[in-house]
């Protein structure tokens, strides 16, 4: 005989109170053996190659200040700007870099620590245009900024806000002033500021410091504010990117460093070339923090992937992204560095497309071990356009990912005896105890999907996952309420921001 749902059973499901399910994604650890693309001697390979390159070839270093810090650690200058890093300055400066620390959050329970085993995402960065269904593609301005951090700061599995899109109603001089007032206003997460010239840093730091109430040693010790310094592949580190390396490193705030190496482009065809020129161009670049001060936090970083040889595009989510974060997880690991990597797409609209894309690169940064998984929700057109609807439905990727590490249970409760005690053959565990003890909170749900039938899905407007994101996007951001902070410490960084734009602001550099 069949067991069937308890009339106990079925009052707990139609009148008990609901039961919130409770999750904790702030602090992840990666559940995975980390995946590798090489044997450990072709890894060494690459890194000895890299080395070699540094030295017998060089870096391009476009800042006569970042000049200068190499050849005082016995660097060698070749033509103007070509410095020659020999491998023991590279080595010395990796024996500085730390192996983990923590960016602060506005709350203690937002601080982040990076390293080697720890897992964060982020959703998309650094894009010029935003979209969505209801108003269109457009290029990006304020109030999409202060939309998709409000998104972000909803969502606790992204734990970085990064600079979702370029606020071009703001002219540059001053953008970086409304930047960061909705990063500190809208957020209590980790945040970030663009390095582009001393002046603009600076004004950064300072509203950070004195809005989050921090000492100056308090802020040179606690890390507040990261930045993102991409080097010019092949083999070149301009003159913004020098500075921010040095600004950041000598403030003690964390510098992610990330070459951005197309294969077949601005990199060797080959993923272990294009491996190779990265290390390369990473190692220099962090060198150069620890040659500006010796204990800089600094993190690793590739975006390695390959273009479409018909039209030069890049291209992501291909296997050949997927091989190469696995190899930038097995060097970043043979340094010993936290690291970051990255999902993608180059999908032109949140399609089918788009999905498998993110999602591919998305697993291949995962299984390589990746500390920081950047452009995982939201990320669109090659990093041109972040999608509201594309951030609601990738979430749906982030928390799987996020739940995966989670430890399943598997005490004597959890393992069910008693429910299989209670259910005989052929029948069913709708309503045994253990399900109704458990069915509210057991299992992961979703942001976007739709789990009904044919028939409900169709009574209730048969709405694709695009129209559903759109309605969750909108109800967030609709029911959105700002983290609760000082009503003096934001008046104090309004008159800094009118202060400061008064007297012409800070343009960059350039």
């Amino acid at each position: 005989m069949s067991a069937k749902p308890t009339r106990r059973g079925r009052r707990r499901g139609v009148d008990a109170a609901p039961v919130t399910r409770k999750v904790d994604y702030r602090n992840l650890r990666n559940p995975f053996p980390p995946a590798g693309a090489f044997t450990d001697d072709r890894v060494e390979a690459i890194h000895r190659t890299a080395l070699q390159v540094l030295e017998e070839l060089g870096i391009k270093v476009l800042l006569p200040e970042a000049r200068a810090l190499f050849l005082k650690a016995g660097a060698r200058q070749v033509d103007d700007d070509m410095i020659h890093i020999g491998r023991d300055i590279v080595e010395a400066a990796l024996s500085t870099a730390p192996k983990s620390f923590t960016l602060h959050g506005a709350t203690r329970d937002r601080d982040v620590t990076l390293e080697l085993g720890r897992l964060t995402f982020q959703p998309g960065a650094g894009a010029p245009h935003a979209t969505d269904l209801d108003r269109g593609r457009r290029p990006g301005n304020l109030t999409d900024f202060r939309e998709l951090v409000q998104l972000t700061q909803h969502f606790d599995a992204l734990q970085i806000v990064p600079p979702l899109v370029e606020p071009q109603d703001v002219p540059i001089h001053l953008r970086h002033y409304s930047m960061t007032e909705v990063a500190l206003t809208q957020t209590d997460k980790v945040i970030f500021a663009y390095a582009r010239g001393t002046p603009q840093t600076l004004d950064c730091f300072e509203m950070i410091r004195d809005f989050r109430g921090v000492s100056d040693d308090e802020f040179l010790d606690q890390p507040q504010v990261y930045t993102i310094v991409n080097t010019n592949s092949p083999r070149q580190i301009d003159i913004p990117m020098a500075q921010g390396l040095i600004d950041f490193a000598r403030y003690g705030q964390p510098i992610i460093v990330t070459p951005f190496t197309l294969m077949g482009a601005m990199a060797p065809i080959t993923v272990a070339g294009a491996l190779t020129l990265s290390h390369a161009e990473a190692l220099a670049a962090i060198t150069l923090t620890q040659l500006a001060r010796p204990g800089a936090p600094v993190t690793y970083g590739t975006f390695t992937s390959n273009v479409d040889m018909k039209s030069g595009a890049p291209a992501f989510g291909t296997p050949e992204q997927v091989k190469a974060s696995l190899g930038a997880g097995q060097l970043a690991r043979l340094i010993g560095l936290p690291w970051r990597c990255a999902a993608g797409s180059a999908a032109n609209l949140a399609d089918a497309q788009a999905a498998h894309e993110t999602e591919i690169s998305g697993w291949g940064a995962v299984l390589a071990g990746a500390t920081v998984v950047i452009h995982a929700a939201g990320w669109l057109e090659g990093g041109l356009t972040v999608g509201y609807e594309k951030l609601i439905t990738d979430m749906d990727m982030v928390n799987t990912f996020a739940e995966l590490c989670t430890a399943a249970a598997a005490d004597d409760d959890a393992i069910g005896l008693d429910a299989l005690r209670e259910v005989q053959p052929g029948g069913h565990f709708f309503g045994a105890q253990h399900t109704m003890e458990r069915y509210q909170t057991e299992f992961w749900e979703p942001v976007s999907w739709d789990w009904s039938n044919y028939g409900t899905w169709s009574e209730n407007g048969a709405q694709d996952a695009q129209t559903r994101a759109t309605g969750i996007w909108k109800r967030i951001l609709s029911e959105f309420e700002p983290p609760a902070h000082d009503p003096g410490r934001f008046g104090a960084l309004q008159d800094f921001i009118a202060k400061r734009t008064e007297e012409g602001g800070a343009p960059p550099v350039s």
